[in-house]
Protein backbone atom coordinates (compact mmCIF):
# COMPACT_ATOMS: atom_id res chain seq x y z
CA UNK A 1 0.00 0.00 0.00
CA UNK A 2 1.38 3.43 -0.92
CA UNK A 3 1.62 6.36 1.51
CA UNK A 4 -1.42 8.29 0.25
CA UNK A 5 -3.52 5.13 0.25
CA UNK A 6 -2.29 4.33 3.76
CA UNK A 7 -3.31 7.76 5.04
CA UNK A 8 -6.76 7.39 3.50
CA UNK A 9 -7.21 3.91 4.94
CA UNK A 10 -6.44 5.24 8.43
CA UNK A 11 -9.10 7.92 8.01
CA UNK A 12 -11.80 5.68 6.55
CA UNK A 13 -11.44 2.48 8.58
CA UNK A 14 -11.53 1.13 12.07
CA UNK A 15 -7.75 0.52 12.14
CA UNK A 16 -7.29 3.20 14.77
CA UNK A 17 -9.42 4.10 17.74
CA UNK A 18 -8.78 6.97 20.13
CA UNK A 19 -8.71 6.31 23.86
CA UNK A 20 -8.04 8.45 26.92
CA UNK A 21 -4.60 8.05 28.48
CA UNK A 22 -5.41 9.13 32.03
CA UNK A 23 -3.05 12.09 31.52
CA UNK A 24 -3.90 15.74 30.97
CA UNK A 25 -2.90 17.65 27.82
CA UNK A 26 0.30 19.68 28.20
CA UNK A 27 1.80 22.84 26.71
CA UNK A 28 4.95 24.90 27.15
CA UNK A 29 5.39 26.88 30.37
CA UNK A 30 6.82 29.79 28.35
CA UNK A 31 7.98 30.85 24.89
CA UNK A 32 10.93 29.38 22.98
CA UNK A 33 12.80 31.37 20.32
CA UNK A 34 15.58 29.88 18.19
CA UNK A 35 17.17 30.87 14.88
CA UNK A 36 19.50 28.95 12.67
CA UNK A 37 20.64 27.86 9.26
CA UNK A 38 18.46 25.43 7.31
CA UNK A 39 19.57 22.19 5.68
CA UNK A 40 18.08 22.27 2.19
CA UNK A 41 18.29 25.96 1.23
CA UNK A 42 21.06 27.14 3.57
CA UNK A 43 18.93 30.17 4.52
CA UNK A 44 18.40 31.34 8.10
CA UNK A 45 14.97 30.97 9.67
CA UNK A 46 13.57 32.01 13.03
CA UNK A 47 11.16 29.91 15.11
CA UNK A 48 9.07 31.05 18.09
CA UNK A 49 7.04 28.42 19.92
CA UNK A 50 4.17 29.67 22.07
CA UNK A 51 2.01 27.83 24.63
CA UNK A 52 -1.33 26.65 23.25
CA UNK A 53 -4.84 25.87 24.48
CA UNK A 54 -6.13 22.32 24.83
CA UNK A 55 -7.47 20.83 21.64
CA UNK A 56 -5.43 23.13 19.39
CA UNK A 57 -2.68 20.59 18.91
CA UNK A 58 0.62 21.61 17.37
CA UNK A 59 0.42 23.96 14.41
CA UNK A 60 2.69 26.23 12.39
CA UNK A 61 2.06 29.88 11.59
CA UNK A 62 3.83 31.17 8.48
CA UNK A 63 2.92 34.55 6.93
CA UNK A 64 -0.30 34.51 9.04
CA UNK A 65 -1.27 31.12 7.53
CA UNK A 66 -1.96 28.27 9.94
CA UNK A 67 -0.73 24.78 9.00
CA UNK A 68 -1.58 22.00 11.48
CA UNK A 69 1.22 19.54 12.24
CA UNK A 70 -0.95 16.73 10.93
CA UNK A 71 -0.54 13.88 8.48
CA UNK A 72 -3.39 15.51 6.53
CA UNK A 73 -0.96 18.23 5.39
CA UNK A 74 2.14 16.12 4.70
CA UNK A 75 3.42 16.26 1.12
CA UNK A 76 6.11 14.18 -0.46
CA UNK A 77 9.50 15.84 -0.48
CA UNK A 78 13.06 14.67 -0.88
CA UNK A 79 14.94 13.82 2.33
CA UNK A 80 12.63 15.71 4.70
CA UNK A 81 9.06 15.97 5.94
CA UNK A 82 7.05 18.89 4.54
CA UNK A 83 3.70 20.32 5.61
CA UNK A 84 1.71 22.25 2.97
CA UNK A 85 -1.48 24.27 2.95
CA UNK A 86 -2.87 26.98 0.66
CA UNK A 87 0.36 27.31 -1.32
CA UNK A 88 2.64 27.60 1.73
CA UNK A 89 5.18 24.92 2.64
CA UNK A 90 7.16 24.25 5.82
CA UNK A 91 10.03 21.81 5.35
CA UNK A 92 12.23 19.71 7.64
CA UNK A 93 9.70 19.65 10.49
CA UNK A 94 10.61 16.18 11.76
CA UNK A 95 13.21 17.05 14.44
CA UNK A 96 11.14 19.81 16.02
CA UNK A 97 7.93 17.76 16.03
CA UNK A 98 9.78 14.72 17.41
CA UNK A 99 11.15 16.81 20.28
CA UNK A 100 7.70 18.20 21.10
CA UNK A 101 6.21 14.69 21.12
CA UNK A 102 9.07 13.23 23.18
CA UNK A 103 8.77 15.99 25.80
CA UNK A 104 4.98 15.65 26.00
CA UNK A 105 3.99 19.00 24.44
CA UNK A 106 0.51 18.42 22.98
CA UNK A 107 -0.51 22.00 22.17
CA UNK A 108 1.59 24.88 20.83
CA UNK A 109 1.76 27.53 18.12
CA UNK A 110 4.99 27.43 16.10
CA UNK A 111 5.65 30.75 14.39
CA UNK A 112 8.27 30.45 11.67
CA UNK A 113 9.75 33.03 9.35
CA UNK A 114 12.56 33.27 6.85
CA UNK A 115 14.63 36.39 6.26
CA UNK A 116 12.96 36.80 2.85
CA UNK A 117 9.38 37.98 3.42
CA UNK A 118 8.42 36.93 -0.13
CA UNK A 119 9.13 33.22 0.47
CA UNK A 120 6.20 30.80 0.25
CA UNK A 121 8.43 28.01 1.60
CA UNK A 122 10.42 27.97 4.80
CA UNK A 123 12.53 25.39 6.59
CA UNK A 124 12.94 24.66 10.27
CA UNK A 125 16.60 25.24 11.32
CA UNK A 126 18.70 22.04 11.31
CA UNK A 127 21.20 22.92 14.11
CA UNK A 128 23.38 19.81 14.67
CA UNK A 129 21.15 17.51 12.59
CA UNK A 130 19.32 16.06 15.59
CA UNK A 131 16.42 17.12 17.83
CA UNK A 132 18.82 18.01 20.66
CA UNK A 133 18.57 21.83 20.41
CA UNK A 134 14.77 21.60 20.52
CA UNK A 135 14.79 19.15 23.46
CA UNK A 136 17.14 21.41 25.44
CA UNK A 137 15.01 24.49 24.72
CA UNK A 138 11.82 22.67 25.81
CA UNK A 139 13.50 21.42 28.98
CA UNK A 140 14.75 24.93 29.77
CA UNK A 141 11.31 26.57 29.49
CA UNK A 142 9.42 23.59 30.97
CA UNK A 143 5.89 22.39 30.43
CA UNK A 144 2.59 22.89 32.18
CA UNK A 145 -0.97 21.64 32.07
CA UNK A 146 -2.77 23.06 29.05
CA UNK A 147 -6.16 24.67 29.64
CA UNK A 148 -9.03 25.45 27.31
CA UNK A 149 -10.26 29.03 26.83
CA UNK A 150 -12.55 28.64 29.86
CA UNK A 151 -9.71 27.49 32.15
CA UNK A 152 -10.56 23.77 32.12
CA UNK A 153 -8.08 20.94 31.62
CA UNK A 154 -8.70 18.14 29.11
CA UNK A 155 -7.51 14.55 29.02
CA UNK A 156 -5.02 13.49 26.39
CA UNK A 157 -6.19 11.00 23.76
CA UNK A 158 -3.90 8.47 22.10
CA UNK A 159 -4.40 6.33 19.00
CA UNK A 160 -4.65 2.56 19.38
CA UNK A 161 -4.14 0.22 16.45
CA UNK A 162 -6.79 -2.50 16.24
CA UNK A 163 -5.09 -4.81 13.71
CA UNK A 164 -1.71 -5.19 11.96
CA UNK A 165 -0.97 -2.66 9.25
CA UNK A 166 1.58 -2.76 6.39
CA UNK A 167 2.76 0.04 4.08
CA UNK A 168 5.45 -0.20 1.39
CA UNK A 169 7.00 1.94 -1.26
CA UNK A 170 9.80 0.83 -3.55
CA UNK A 171 12.33 -0.86 -1.25
CA UNK A 172 10.96 0.69 1.97
CA UNK A 173 8.28 -0.68 4.26
CA UNK A 174 6.64 -0.20 7.64
CA UNK A 175 4.70 -2.72 9.69
CA UNK A 176 2.66 -1.85 12.77
CA UNK A 177 1.13 -4.26 15.28
CA UNK A 178 -1.34 -3.64 18.09
CA UNK A 179 0.48 -3.54 21.45
CA UNK A 180 0.00 -2.22 24.96
CA UNK A 181 3.33 -0.33 24.84
CA UNK A 182 5.16 1.49 22.07
CA UNK A 183 8.13 -0.45 20.74
CA UNK A 184 9.92 0.74 17.61
CA UNK A 185 12.53 -1.19 15.65
CA UNK A 186 14.04 0.33 12.55
CA UNK A 187 16.89 -0.08 10.14
CA UNK A 188 18.33 1.47 7.04
CA UNK A 189 20.69 0.11 4.43
CA UNK A 190 23.18 2.27 2.52
CA UNK A 191 24.82 -0.56 0.57
CA UNK A 192 27.45 1.58 -1.20
CA UNK A 193 28.62 3.62 1.80
CA UNK A 194 27.60 2.70 5.31
CA UNK A 195 25.88 -0.66 5.04
CA UNK A 196 23.03 -1.87 7.23
CA UNK A 197 22.27 0.27 10.27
Amino acid sequence: MHLSAAINSFKSSNLISWKTTGKLQQTLAGCIELSGKTLQSGKVSKVKIWPGFTGQGRYFEFHSNLIPASIDFVRESLLCTSLCKDGYKIRTVEHLLSALEAKGIDNCRIQIQSLDSEDTEVEVPIFDGSANAWVEAIEQVGRKEALDRCGNNVEKLAPYLSEPFYVSRNDSFMVSFPASKVHISCGIDFPKRLGLM
